[in-house]
C-alpha cells in the first residue's frame, strides 16, 4: 500500500519591513544632509561672484569701464525715472530695459546706487498734475508724444523720457528716448534701449569729482565769435575746462596742458608758424577737431541776385593732406535738405516769407556704426564740401558721415544764388550717392615739417619729434556744423543744432560731445555706445491670424501635462501596489 504525499501549500512571504524608528532616523539624517549641502553651497556662493548672460549679444551684461566706474563710487548716487505708469507694451518694454540696467548697477555699485521711478500723471487732479508739469518744464524735461502699433491700433502715449541723476548736491538730466526720429517707433525704442548703458553711465561720470581735462578753442583767423559758439564752448565747460587759444600769441609750453583743440570755421588763413604750433601739439599726441569750410560763400550777395563761390584757403590743406584726408573744392547738394525763409508775395502790405528747400543745407542722415555717430538723430550742415583720404602710414581713416544716395557735386567755381530755391529740383543731376563729409583719423601723425625747418628759424626738425604720442584727428568740411543761431533780441545763443524755421533740433551738439568723449574719455566709457540688441519682431500678420490659436495653446498645455501626470502617476502607483 502506497501513500502519496501531498505538497504542503505555503503563504509566500513578504519582505521584512524596517522598523519605523530607523526609517525615520534614516529620513531625517537624508533631510539634514541636504540642507547642510545647501547651507555650504549658499555660503561659497557668496564668495564668489559671478552672473550668466545667455543672450545672444550680451545685452545684460555691464562693459568694463561701467563697472569700473560704478565700484569705484565714493558718493550715494539717486537715479529719478519718470517712466512710470500705465504704459503700452511698446513703452513698457522701455521701461523695463530702464529698470534692468539700473538693477545691473546696483549690483556693482554695492550701496551706492539708489532708484526710484515715478509717474508724472500720478496726481489726483488736474491742477496738481499740470503743476507738476511746470516743475518738469523748468528742469529742462520735455515730454514726448511718441506713437506705436498695437494690436492693429494706432496708440499715442505723452511721456517724460527723462531720468534725473543726482550726486553731491548736482543733478544730471539723462535724455532716455534717443535715437534717430526718421526710423520707425519700434526701430527707435530699440536704438534708445542699446544707448541706456552709456547715458547713464556718462551721467554718472559727469557728477563724479575728477581731474578735468582742458579744451582751446582757437580764434584769430576770423573764427566763431563767443555768441556763435556759445553753445558749443557752454557745452564743453559742464565736463571741461575750456579757453580761448591764440596760436599767435601762445608758447608751446602753454599747448601742452591742452587735451584737445577746437578750429571752428575760420575765415583767414594760418600763417606758417601757427600751423607748425598746431602740427606740433597733433604729433605730440594733442587731439583736434577741425570744422573748415573748402569754399567762401557770402549769402548776402546770393541774395542780392547770386554769386560765384570760390575755393577758400586758409593755408591747412597740406597739413591736413599729410594728416590722410583731403577736402575737396566743391560743393554738394542733396535732395535730403534743409530750408531757407524766402519772400513768396504779399500779405496785404507785408512780404509773405516761407521755409524753402535748398539743396545747399544737405541733412545728414546715414552715418558709420562707429561708437561716436552710433543711432544719431539727423545733423545739419551748411555748404559742405565732399572728402577723400589719401596715404598716410600708420593712420586708420573711418567715415563718420555720408550725403545720401540723391547727392548732385558742383566743382568750383559755384553759382549761388537764392532765387534758385523756389525751382523745382532736376532729380536725374542727383547722380551721385553717400558722399563722406566727414573723417576720424587715428594714429601716430607724421610732421609735416619733419626734415625741415621751423618757420622762421634755422632749427631743425627730425622725422620722430621728441614725445611722439598717438592722437585723434576729426575733420568736417562745414564750418557751420558747430555754429548756433543767436537770438536777435536778447543775443542769446540758440542751442547747437537747433533750426528755428523747421522748429526741429537736429544732433549736431551730440555729435561733437560724442566725439571729444571718445578723444579724452580714457575709461572707454564711450565705446559702449556701439552696444547692438537685434530687433527680433514678430509677424504681425501671422500674430492676428493665429492669436486664438496660441491662446488655446497657452491655456489648455498646461493643464492637459498636469492631468496627464497624475493619471500616469496614478497608474503607477496602483501598478506597484496591486502585487501585495
Amino acid at each position: 500500500m502506497s501513500i502519496e504525499h501531498q505538497p504542503i501549500a505555503t503563504t509566500p512571504q513578504l519582505p521584512a519591513t524596517p522598523p519605523a524608528a530607523p526609517r525615520k532616523r534614516r529620513d531625517l539624517t537624508r533631510f539634514g544632509a541636504v540642507l547642510l549641502g545647501l547651507l555650504l553651497l549658499n555660503f561659497f556662493g557668496s564668495l564668489f561672484f559671478f552672473r550668466l548672460d545667455l543672450t545672444e549679444e550680451k545685452r545684460y551684461t555691464m562693459s568694463g569701464a561701467t563697472k569700473t566706474l560704478l565700484s569705484g563710487l565714493k558718493q550715494p548716487v539717486t537715479v529719478t525715472v519718470y517712466l512710470d505708469g500705465d504704459f503700452p507694451p511698446a513703452f513698457r518694454r522701455l521701461q523695463q530695459a530702464v529698470r534692468e540696467n539700473l538693477n545691473e548697477m546696483q549690483v556693482y555699485s554695492g550701496s551706492n546706487l539708489h532708484y526710484v521711478f515715478v509717474d508724472p500723471s500720478a496726481a489726483g487732479t488736474e491742477k496738481a498734475r499740470n503743476d507738476y508739469y511746470q516743475t518738469l518744464f523748468k528742469k529742462g524735461l520735455s515730454p514726448t508724444n511718441l506713437g506705436a502699433n498695437e494690436n492693429g491700433k494706432r496708440v499715442e502715449k505723452i511721456i517724460f523720457p527723462w531720468a534725473v541723476v543726482s550726486a553731491g548736491g548736482k543733478e544730471q538730466n539723462v535724455l532716455l528716448l534717443r535715437g534717430n526720429q526718421a526710423a520707425p517707433s519700434d526701430v527707435r525704442l530699440n536704438q534708445s534701449i542699446e544707448g541706456l548703458e552709456y547715458e547713464l553711465a556718462s551721467a554718472i561720470r559727469k557728477l563724479t569729482p575728477g581731474q578735468r581735462k582742458r579744451i582751446g578753442v582757437v580764434e584769430g583767423h576770423g573764427e566763431l565769435s563767443n555768441a556763435e559758439a556759445g553753445d558749443l564752448i557752454g557745452s564743453l565747460s559742464q565736463n571741461y575746462d575750456v579757453f580761448r587759444v591764440n596760436l599767435a600769441q601762445s608758447r608751446p609750453e602753454a599747448l601742452k596742458t591742452l587735451s584737445a583743440l577746437v578750429v571752428a570755421k575760420p575765415a583767414d588763413a594760418y600763417t606758417e608758424p601757427e600751423k607748425f604750433k598746431l602740427d606740433q601739439f597733433i604729433t605730440r599726441g594733442g587731439n583736434a577737431l577741425f570744422f573748415v569750410d573748402a569754399m567762401r560763400v557770402n549769402l548776402d550777395s546770393a541774395n542780392r541776385g547770386g554769386m560765384l563761390s570760390f575755393p577758400l584757403s586758409l593755408n591747412l590743406e597740406d597739413l591736413l593732406f599729410k594728416y590722410g584726408v583731403r577736402i575737396n573744392p566743391d560743393l554738394l547738394l542733396d535732395l535730403n535738405s534743409g530750408v531757407i525763409p524766402l519772400v513768396t508775395g504779399m500779405t496785404g502790405n507785408k512780404p509773405k516769407v516761407e521755409p524753402m528747400p535748398w539743396q545747399f543745407y544737405p541733412l545728414i542722415n546715414k552715418f558709420s556704426s562707429h561708437p561716436i555717430t552710433r543711432n544719431l538723430d539727423a545733423v545739419y550742415t551748411k555748404f559742405v564740401s565732399s572728402m577723400d583720404t589719401v596715404k598716410a602710414t600708420g593712420i586708420r581713416k573711418t567715415p563718420l558721415l555720408f550725403t545720401s544716395r540723391y547727392t548732385r557735386v558742383l566743382p568750383a567755381p559755384v553759382p549761388i544764388n537764392l532765387n534758385d530755391a523756389r525751382l523745382e529740383p532736376n532729380a536725374k543731376l542727383y547722380t551721385s550717392q553717400f558722399k563722406p563729409v566727414g573723417y576720424l583719423l587715428e594714429g601716430q601723425f607724421s610732421s609735416l615739417y619733419a626734415n625741415r625747418a621751423e618757420p622762421g628759424t634755422t632749427n631743425f626738425q627730425s622725422p620722430t619729434p621728441t614725445g611722439a604720442k598717438p592722437a585723434k584727428v576729426l575733420v568736417v568740411s562745414d564750418g557751420d556744423f558747430v555754429r548756433n543761431d543767436v537770438d536777435p533780441k536778447t543775443g542769446r545763443p540758440f542751442r547747437l543744432g537747433f533750426d528755428r524755421l523747421a522748429r526741429t533740433e537736429f544732433a549736431n551738439r551730440e555729435l561733437i560731445l560724442n566725439a571729444v568723449d571718445y578723444m579724452l574719455d580714457e575709461s572707454g566709457l564711450i565705446a559702449v555706445r556701439g552696444k547692438q540688441i537685434t530687433l527680433r519682431p514678430l509677424d504681425k500678420l501671422r500674430v492676428v491670424e493665429e492669436r486664438r490659436r496660441w491662446q488655446l495653446l497657452n491655456m489648455g498645455a498646461p493643464l492637459v501635462l498636469l492631468a496627464l501626470f497624475g493619471a500616469v502617476r496614478a497608474w503607477r502607483r496602483k501598478r506597484r501596489y496591486a502585487r501585495f
